[in-house]
């Protein structure tokens, strides 16, 4: 374990927990990754939290977890966190050093397991417990990572653009109208002989949608997965946007999608996999026509559709 000593001066702390309930959680069909929807009820649920908050203390306890800026961490050392939010599946935490009057950015990958829970002070680190903010209004922040895939990066923002998995990643789904979101997939897809859904799943074609979302607005637009990408019109890359944003939102409003580990930062479960339309859901009917819903594989990942409803 290594663990760096950090103090700072005291800071007001701003506590507020918004109400979410807590749902059911079904069987997993595969391989499962938070989503843009999940990251950002985690940013949504964790900010109010620790927003305005100084760190006092950082404890690295798994060698893994820092991909990049170990040499910056004892920057942090009084630093306020000024705001918490996420860019496509990444978690990121901008904060104002009191060492260099500079900001700083952390920036989480949760991959397939991390979590995010704010603790009292004095609470020990827990088996899976990866990295630890101590702040000095007395809370504790953990990243907690079971499979250990997870990382956290120190980065000043001019390094962002450096950072190649950053500069590749495409537009908000949900930071534009959907008439340009629209156009964009529309070029994107334009001549692309590669299935629908695994342009979906470019992280370089729109950010922070994966197998779940994918399947899901592809259902709701009634658009085939497997569906040759340069084939669709700009008026079904209009829809798809509208049908897109739709999902996410709600997506959202319901706290996410739980299966297997995620919660968000309050420890609830997401409902919107209470209804799913098709995902995890081969061979069974489709509650819109009541066909027989079929499976496929898509750029690797499980697909399921509705031969009828999606053309």
């Amino acid at each position: 374990m290594r663990i760096f000593l950090l103090y700072a001066d005291d800071a007001s702390y701003i506590f507020c927990i918004p109400l979410f309930f807590a749902f059911r959680q079904p069987c997993s069909p595969g391989i499962f990754m938070p989503e843009l929807p999940e990251v950002e009820t985690i940013a949504r649920t964790l900010a109010p939290q620790i927003a305005d908050c100084r760190i006092s203390r950082v404890s690295v306890l798994h060698p893994k977890v820092l991909q990049a800026g170990a040499e910056r961490l004892p920057e942090l050392a009084g630093a306020r966190i000024a705001r918490v939010f996420r860019r496509a599946k990444l978690l990121l935490l901008e904060l104002e050093s009191a060492v260099t009057a500079q900001p700083l950015l952390l920036a989480f990958h949760l991959k397939m397991t991390g979590r995010f829970f704010v603790h009292p002070a004095g609470t020990p680190p827990e088996k899976h417990t990866r990295l630890v903010f101590d702040l000095e209004e007395g809370g504790r922040v953990f990243f907690d990572d079971m499979r250990t895939f997870g990382y956290c990066r120190v980065m000043l923002p001019r390094e962002l653009d450096q950072w190649a998995f950053w500069s590749s990643l495409g537009p908000e789904p949900l930071g534009l109208p959907a008439a340009e979101l629209g156009r964009i997939l529309h070029s994107a897809f334009c001549g692309r002989k590669a299935a629908v859904k695994g342009l979906l799943l470019d992280q370089r074609v729109v950010a922070g949608v994966g197998n779940i979302y994918a399947d899901e607005s592809l259902f709701r637009a009634g658009i085939s997965p497997l569906l040759p990408a340069g084939e669709l019109s700009a008026t079904r890359c209009l829809a798809l946007a509208g049908a897109l944003q739709e999902i996410l939102e709600q997506s959202i409003r319901e706290c996410g999608s739980s299966i297997r580990d995620y919660r968000d930062a309050l420890g609830n479960a997401g409902a919107f996999q209470n209804t799913f339309a098709v995902y995890g859901r081969k061979g069974e009917s489709c509650r819109k026509c009541g066909a027989a819903l079929e499976h496929a594989r898509v750029a690797g990942r499980s697909t399921v559709y509705c031969p009828h409803c999606q053309i």
